[in-house]
């Protein structure tokens, strides 16, 4: 991508991110049943333990930002940073209702360019934000500069799907009911990075070492295919953008749509909903 296109790239996602911020913040609780065990596997990889200094890229509301103060204590300190004010602001609330905003320091940037002292942190953490970077490489390298020496990089990214998800279904359905066009090719996107060869080699000519790879399954569940409707669309900034242009009526055809494609993935017996994919985990040192 040129310099423009990263830029224009870049502003369209702070939109988009703080366009769900607040989808993000009413369906947190079935997020982070799925994704907990994420977090905490990513804090283990990056051997973060009580007075660490952490980077948390690509926060959202605070994950795992917010696992991460847990273990590092009132010795430690975490500076989380994202490219949404929106996401952040959410995040700030969350940490102070918790009384650990003497811990975290919430700061919008994206990875590429934000200033960060090199040789800072103890460990960094990304959990699923590495695969929307324009220029990965850049990122990795401003990372890697900002860690001590014997650092981990600890990462999550979306793994390729099988076969159909009600994700990857759920768009499809969006795209055509709405005549959306698919993202011009080689645009970040949540499966950019499923390859573990090209996920690898980033992070090694970015001057990280003895990698690790593992793999891990992650799932989330919902009451009913309305409940899932409700949340996909009110948390993927790209659906609610398609949508909210359309008529009152369409937007009401659309959820229904929606709705039918999840009842194909519903419990037949509990009537739940439960979607989800492989996460690779990779962990590097500096």
């Amino acid at each position: 991508m040129t310099a423009l296109d990263s830029k224009q790239y870049k502003e369209a996602e702070r939109q988009s991110w703080d366009s769900v911020a607040a989808g993000w913040q009413k369906w947190w609780e079935p997020i982070e049943r799925g994704a907990e065990k994420v977090s905490r596997r990513l804090i283990e990889l990056a051997e973060i333990k009580p007075g660490s200094r952490v980077l948390d890229i690509a926060t959202g509301i605070g994950e795992p930002a917010i696992t991460a103060a847990k273990q590092v204590g009132i010795n430690g300190h975490i500076l989380a940073t994202d490219i949404s004010s929106q996401m952040l602001t959410i995040g700030k609330e969350r940490a102070a209702s918790l009384g650990i905003l003497n811990v975290i320091e919430f700061r919008e940037g994206d990875a590429e360019t934000i200033e960060l002292q090199s040789s800072t942190f103890d460990a960094v953490l990304c959990r699923w934000g590495l695969m929307f970077l324009p220029d990965l490489k850049a990122g990795l390298f401003n990372i890697n500069r900002s860690l001590k020496e014997g650092g981990h990089l600890a990462a999550s990214v979306w793994a390729a799907p099988v076969q159909d998800t009600l994700s990857d279904v759920t768009m499809k359905t969006v795209m055509k009911e709405t005549n959306s066009p698919p993202p011009p090719l080689g645009t970040p996107g949540p499966f950019s990075l499923s390859d573990e060869n090209i996920l690898k080699n980033s992070f090694l000519t970015s001057g990280f070492k003895d990698l690790a790879l593992e793999r891990i399954s992650v799932s989330f569940d919902f009451d009913s295919p309305a409940d899932f409707t409700a949340f996909i669309l009110e948390t993927s900034g790209p659906l609610l953008k398609m949508i909210t242009n359309q008529t009152h009526e369409r937007r009401v055809e659309i959820k229904k749509a929606v709705t039918e494609v999840a009842k194909s993935y519903a419990d037949n017996i509990t009537g739940k909903v439960r979607f989800g994919n492989e996460a690779i985990l990779i962990v590097g040192k500096k």
